[in-house]
């Protein structure tokens, strides 16, 4: 694990019925699991791997409402409360605080668009502050550096990769949960055309509710039950560097991103550089996905074979009775683009002259899935009563993972839910995504 991330231990096998079983223990399945087992549910969490070893730990850490899409800030918003709430009720630690976030740029139209969120802010109860150009240098005077403004948004924050989901599934455990590592659900079992059961590769669970929150995985589980989700993937870089003082929590610019981790250490990185590692579903979605590569290809360069690789993108079938590709690859753990890494580093120093005085402690990768529109897939998938899917969080994932645990409990529980879930029903993928794609 060249991510950081606190293991826990779990039991071995998993009970032969439940009420729900959640599969995939990032942070969107541990948050699941959380509420369902709070509301008095049997609630089994299955990870092929560690828990939050993937993506949930290898990500920025930030919990922000900040630029969020319209579709996705009610959501922000409910998981800042929630992140709260999870910290007052367990006593965890997960490394969250309300430290503000600090967008700096010499960028007139870039500004100009943040002013513009900060108005529709407004109209959700959002507050965020527009900097002038003094402000923003007082703000980043680390930077040494003048701004022609910037945007402080007071109420956001971060919270620790490397802590959060396991602190979560702890919690899960001593609410009476059960969470099971090292063990892959490989499909499902059906009678009288709905869910009846989840099939792992050390037995049957019997159950009437199954949640499919599996990350970069999630495309290919559904192929086996014969249900298209677009979804697409690409391998993002991060350098981790020791601790500096006088450095902002958590600073976005345009060249580099910044954001402190509980250990004292630094994660650097490029916001929405990555490369696209082709694979064989790529190619199938890749109609989809043309409205997105339009609004972001400035970004993206192309990769290597480390996707065929990893297989959690194949196309080929696979059987219950058999080990699948996810046993096969029990954590993605991609390589970092050397390049990427190079010009991270080069860039933080150039913008930041007190990190000069540190050593990197840490370099890494992960597979960041995303949707035709930036938004996630959650909803129960009508073909298949009792199978809801909650996956496609395309980058943002972490910050909004408490308020999309909430809603998914609400909608296999038949609660009140949280949010309107209708933005993002995975029935809206049948259409196209030309002028649907999120802006942030």
């Amino acid at each position: 694990m060249p991510a950081p991330l606190t293991l826990i231990e779990t039991p071995s096998n998993p009970p032969h019925e439940a009420d729900v079983v959640v599969i995939g223990g990032g942070i969107v399945g541990v948050f699941t699991a959380y509420f369902l087992t709070q509301r008095g549910l049997k609630t089994v969490l299955l990870e092929k791997g560690r828990i939050g070893a993937e993506q949930s730990s290898r990500n920025w850490g930030w919990c922000r409402q900040q630029n969020r899409d319209a579709r996705e800030l009610p959501i922000a918003t409910k998981s800042l409360d929630l992140w709260e709430r999870f910290v007052a009720e367990t006593g965890e630690d997960i490394g969250f605080r309300r430290c503000g976030l600090l967008y700096l740029s010499n960028n007139e139209a870039e500004i100009a668009g943040w002013a513009r969120w900060r108005d529709f802010a407004k109209t959700a109860g959002v507050t965020t502050h527009m900097l002038s150009a003094s402000e923003a240098a007082e703000k980043g005077q680390a930077t040494g550096r003048a701004w022609r403004g910037g945007v402080f948004s007071p109420t956001d924050g971060i919270a620790d990769p490397s802590k959060a989901a396991p602190a979560v599934a702890r919690a899960i455990m001593k609410l009476g949960g059960t969470v099971i590592q090292n063990c892959a659900a490989r499909g499902i079992e059906t009678e009288g055309g709905r869910l009846s059961a989840v099939v792992t590769e050390r037995g049957t669970i019997r159950t009437k509710i199954a949640i499919l929150s599996g990350g970069a995985w999630a495309s290919s589980f559904c192929r086996q039950l014969g249900i298209r989700f677009p979804q697409a993937s690409i391998r993002s870089s991060i350098v981790a560097v020791s601790s500096a003082a006088g450095i902002p929590p958590a600073l976005h610019t345009k060249d580099i991103s910044v954001t402190s981790r509980s250990n004292g250490d630094y994660t650097l990185a490029i916001s929405g550089r990555a490369r696209v590692d082709p694979t064989l579903q790529q190619v199938r979605f890749l109609p989809q996905f043309l409205p997105m590569f339009a609004k972001r290809w400035q970004l993206l360069s192309p990769g290597g074979l480390e996707g065929m690789r990893s297989g959690h993108e194949t196309v080929s079938p696979w059987r219950l009775d058999r080990p699948t590709p996810m046993e096969r690859m029990r954590i993605l753990d991609p390589k970092p683009d050397q390049g990427t890494l190079r010009l991270i580093h080069d860039r933080a120093l150039d913008l930041l002259p007190e990190l000069k005085s540190t050593r990197i402690t840490g370099t890494w990768a992960g597979y960041i899935d995303s949707t035709p529109d930036g938004v996630p897939g959650i909803g129960e998938i009508e073909s298949l009563p009792g199978f809801i899917l909650a996956a496609g969080f395309s980058g943002h994932g972490f910050g909004i993972g408490p308020g999309a645990g909430h809603l998914i409990a609400d909608i296999a529980s038949g609660a009140e839910p949280i949010v309107d879930p209708k933005p993002y029903h995975p029935s809206r993928f049948a259409a196209s995504a030309w002028g649907k794609v999120s802006e942030f």
